[in-house]
């Protein structure tokens, strides 16, 4: 940032708020500030049939009890070996990070979808803790 010698801050000032701001910012802006909505995460789920379903395996893995499961756990579900090994617990975290980047969080999964709207996850993680107990 380039601060003009008039200006009403002095550059420690213009420090001291800028900080301020990016922390305001992180805060308001972070994974935890959204929260879901689980009638619209069925919507969104939707989005997810061509290879999920709640109670039953098809091109991915069931959904049912996802939340809290340690992946790669359903059985009659063939794994990535790298995902079954990968010693992850499916939290709200893991679900948000996942569907971040899944290749990103486990280079050899199958998985290749990604949601790359915090709100749109928030909401989709909400449908499944709540709906596909």
């Amino acid at each position: 940032m380039n601060v003009r010698s008039n200006s009403v801050f002095s550059p420690g000032t213009t420090s001291l708020a800028v900080a301020t701001i990016a922390i305001a910012l992180f805060c308001a802006a972070g994974p935890a500030s959204a929260t879901g909505n689980a009638a619209r995460g069925q919507t969104l789920y939707k989005g997810c049939a061509d290879c999920h379903a709640i109670n039953e395996n098809g091109v991915g893995p069931m959904h049912k009890g996802v939340v809290g499961r340690k992946a790669g756990s359903v059985a009659g579900y063939d794994y990535s070996p790298d995902l079954k090994n990968s010693g992850i617990v499916w939290t709200e975290e893991n679900l948000d990070k996942w569907l971040t980047g899944p290749q990103a969080m486990v280079p050899e999964t199958k998985m290749f979808f990604d949601v790359p709207d915090a709100q749109d996850r928030a909401d989709i993680i909400a449908y499944l803790k709540e709906k596909a107990r």
